[in-house]
């Protein structure tokens, strides 16, 4: 069992965020797929089975990289995860403000165990954490369906650890994220990375960097970097707004977006900028 040991600091430093980003989310749905599910991820299994089969040409196991794996199994579903998550976090945002942060903290599952200062996890290593008085990032995922939560250290990124909690859909909500669609261009994360992919599909709407890094699970310096060479790409503009920066999708980005072609002539028409550094 493990057990994460909070003190008075470390409360009031704990926060919800609504996803611990595209990597995490790849790692947990991988270890998903691998595993028995039930009818709730059927569907969902079924439509990641044929992605990776057709890239393949063999079974899906020989696919099972993180780079080809996101793109057939969470970036097909990003907008409406992101949805999702948005709504377990609004819910769980209202636990806090009825009861602190201790109630989110009592409510992650009735396998997870709070007596006040310590958080105890089964099925997690057998340790004890120490935040520090850094606290906690807590973020929800679909795909951590036979553990209450998981803990990721902390990393030059995020700067905090984050605790993943099991937010598994009704049946209701699972016919609605895994209704069947398909990634409009299947070259783009492999163009410009899956965090800049998703970054990209996530300025659709105008945002912040902090927004930006909300939405991607990473910090506002790494989103600020991802935003810099998709700028640099013609795929987006950034705008200063009093003192606000404003990040937002270009035509040409659209059209990526949109598996559309844009011709060289138009003004955001450059050639994107291939990177490997983009995770």
């Amino acid at each position: 069992m493990q057990r994460i040991h909070f003190t008075t600091a470390d409360l009031a430093r704990t926060r919800l965020q609504s996803t611990a980003g595209p990597e995490t989310e790849s790692r947990l749905a991988r270890e998903l797929f691998t595993r028995g599910v039930g009818t709730i991820y059927a569907r969902w299994q079924r439509q990641v089975y044929a992605r990776l089969r057709a890239k393949s040409g063999t079974e899906p196991a020989s696919a099972l990289t993180p780079g080809d794996f996101w793109r057939a199994a969470v970036a097909p579903y990003w907008s409406r995860l992101l949805a999702h998550y948005e709504a377990e976090c609004d819910a769980r945002g209202r636990m806090v403000m009825a009861g602190g942060v201790e109630q989110l903290l009592a409510g992650l599952g009735r396998r997870a165990l709070w007596n006040g200062q310590v958080l105890e996890l089964p099925d997690g290593p057998d340790n004890d954490v120490r935040l520090d008085g850094n606290g906690l990032v807590l973020s929800p995922s679909v795909f951590l369906a036979h553990r209450p939560a998981r803990l990721f250290g902390a990393d030059e990124q995020r700067g905090q650890a984050v605790l993943v909690f099991s937010a598994p859909p009704t049946a209701e909500q699972s016919a609605l994220l895994w209704d069947d669609t398909s990634l409009p261009s299947q070259a783009l994360a492999a163009l410009v990375g899956q965090t800049r992919a998703a970054a990209l599909r996530e300025l659709r709407a105008s945002r912040t960097t902090s927004q930006l890094a909300d939405r991607l699970g990473v910090s506002a310096p790494c989103a600020s970097q991802h935003a810099s060479v998709l700028r640099e790409s013609g795929l987006i503009t950034t705008r200063r707004v009093r003192n606000t920066v404003l990040h937002s999708v270009t035509p040409l980005g659209l059209a990526l977006l949109d598996g559309m072609t844009v011709p060289w002539g138009h003004p955001h028409g450059r050639r994107p900028v291939p990177s490997s550094a983009g995770v």
